[in-house]
């Protein structure tokens, strides 16, 4: 059996991203200073510093590799070229969740190969959990294979959808799946529909590719797919993309999942 081409960056990662945990749970319950970017989402400074302990760890070991984080500048993402490889970064993803001291924060790592995912971790330190996969091997949590369910085409779903497209939708279509508990990460909730806990999920506009992509890959090596309701994939560039509404699931379901969607938004746009 040939060697995991990706084990060695997906080793890299994984240690980095377990050392950033610690760093964010020095923090965490500790009142750490926040600000407020565009669109009033927070900032901390636990976010901070092990945003710039992943870039020094995964840069000084990987001087070839391009970067591509939450905390970047603009216009640093803007003139940033596009290498070969880089690595995608959300140093605390779920922020609001961190800073209400709850567990369901991550730190996501991924590292991109011509706009698709090759290795991939989330280190969920207050869970214990850390996902992880590459583009030739499977996903795992802690160590062991994970997969997503597989419901039948009329099962009953356990979906996780954010309050506003749960709101949207109508009354019959609300009616036609039970609600998983809301889960502001976006890569955590991935890995939840990775491993078979949750069947699907519904992310609403203008997620980026650092929410997601770590997310991604561990899902689809899982049996899984993230895509939009069109049923396109996701490509990786260092310059990021915030993106349309997506669904996430089972193969079986996500037509089921992109109905959803439409109906949310049609519902949305009648309410405007």
């Amino acid at each position: 059996m040939a060697a995991d081409p990706f084990a060695d960056d997906l080793a890299l990662i994984t240690e980095a991203a377990r050392q950033g945990a610690q760093i964010a749970l020095e923090h965490f319950k500790r009142d750490p200073e926040v600000w407020y970017k565009d669109g009033n989402s927070p900032v901390s400074e636990a976010d901070f510093a092990v945003d710039r302990h992943l870039r020094r760890v995964l840069l000084d070991a990987r001087p070839d590799y391009g970067w591509l984080s939450e905390e970047m500048a603009p216009a640093e993402r803007a003139a940033a070229g596009e290498p070969e490889r880089f690595f995608v970064v959300d140093p605390i993803d779920g922020t609001r969740s961190f800073l209400r001291g709850e567990g369901t924060w991550c730190v996501a790592v991924s590292v991109v190969e011509r706009g698709a995912n090759v290795a991939a971790v989330l280190d969920v330190p207050v869970m214990g959990e850390i996902f992880t996969a590459t583009r030739d091997g499977a996903a795992l949590l802690n160590g062991a294979p994970i997969a997503a369910s597989r419901p039948a085409q009329d099962a009953r779903l356990r979906l996780g959808v954010p309050d506003p497209l749960v709101r949207a939708m109508a009354p019959e279509a609300r009616g036609a799946f039970d609600l998983a508990p809301n889960v502001p990460s976006l890569a955590y909730r991935l890995a939840l529909v990775a491993s078979g806990r949750v069947d699907g999920t519904l992310i609403r506009p203008r997620a980026n590719d650092w929410d997601i992509a770590a997310g991604d890959l561990i899902l689809e090596r899982a049996g899984g797919l993230l895509q939009d309701v069109a049923g396109e994939r996701r490509v990786y560039r260092i310059a990021g993309k915030s993106h349309g509404v997506l669904v996430a699931g089972g193969t079986s379901i996500l037509r089921r999942l992109s109905a959803l969607a439409e109906e949310a938004g049609r519902g949305a746009g009648a309410k405007r």
